[in-house]
């Protein structure tokens, strides 16, 4: 007889409210075609992209490494629909982000892109059970709701005692795993991290990457992570090496389990 693993209690309770906005997995969820990004200061212009192209499957772990300046969070940026790009395409679960009215793309950033930053980006006067529910609370999300899926995340990320608590009261790792439950609370479709050990201490930094990992297996999230750090990208499974506004080198990694 084949046993099944049991699912943990907190990930059927989390399972109890909408599924994942997975999308068509027999497509890519991620195409970037032929990007450029062009900034003009003043009499310059700046390429930040130089006609990237590439794809991700929904569930991959996606590192995009490079030096200052090499375009990575230019990229993730793009791919966040924060900004549009001078020439090419961009398309996440189907959808071309030009073609989306800035009022839709606001909606698009809300309910299917998780955003992790590398100075967590918390609200000082709210308590941490607010600050992870704040994105169903302002998608319309009744605060009972917000609230309770919030309470659930905080327990799997290890900070449901200091629901109570406000952000100035946290350690730096602390704040940063609020900042994830907060980005996977609407079930995206996408995560994207921009160098969010950048902050920490190598031991916080090698446990939000370690939770990071682990929410990519247990909720088949689709993760794009922008870093400096060759210890955070071994978390990958796949290494993507920009440089001058072009992928310079792309490869598979035995990721950390």
């Amino acid at each position: 007889m084949v046993e099944h693993e049991a699912v943990p209690l907190w990930l059927s309770t989390f399972s109890r409210f909408a599924t994942f906005s997975l999308m068509n997995t027999s497509e890519p969820l991620v195409i970037v075609n032929h990007v450029e990004k062009v900034y003009a200061t003043g009499q310059r212009t700046v390429a930040a992209l130089r006609g990237v192209s590439l794809e991700m499957l929904a569930g991959e772990f996606v590192a995009l490494m490079g030096p200052s300046g090499c375009g990575k969070s230019t990229l993730l940026h793009l791919l966040g629909g924060m900004d549009r790009p001078t020439h090419g395409r961009v398309v996440i679960g189907g959808t071309e982000l030009a073609t989306l009215s800035e009022t839709a793309l606001a909606q698009f950033r809300r309910r299917r892109v998780g955003f992790i930053f590398q100075f967590f980006n918390l609200l000082p006067t709210l308590t941490v059970l607010e600050n992870a529910a704040l994105p169903l609370m302002l998608d319309g999300v009744s605060d009972h709701e917000a609230q309770e899926r919030a309470m659930v995340l905080l327990e799997r990320v290890g900070l449901h005692t200091r629901a109570s608590h406000f952000p100035a009261e946290l350690s730096g790792g602390e704040m940063q795993r609020v900042a994830v439950a907060r980005a996977v609370i609407s079930k995206p479709a996408l995560i994207l991290a921009d160098e969010p050990t950048g902050s920490l201490d190598s031991e916080n930094g090698r446990q939000v990457m370690a939770l990071l990992r682990e929410l990519n297996h247990e909720l088949g999230l689709t993760i794009v992570l922008a870093t400096h750090d060759d210890e955070a990208a071994r978390f990958a499974g796949r290494i993507i090496r920009l440089r001058d506004g072009m992928i310079e080198q792309e490869s598979r990694n035995v990721a950390i389990r």
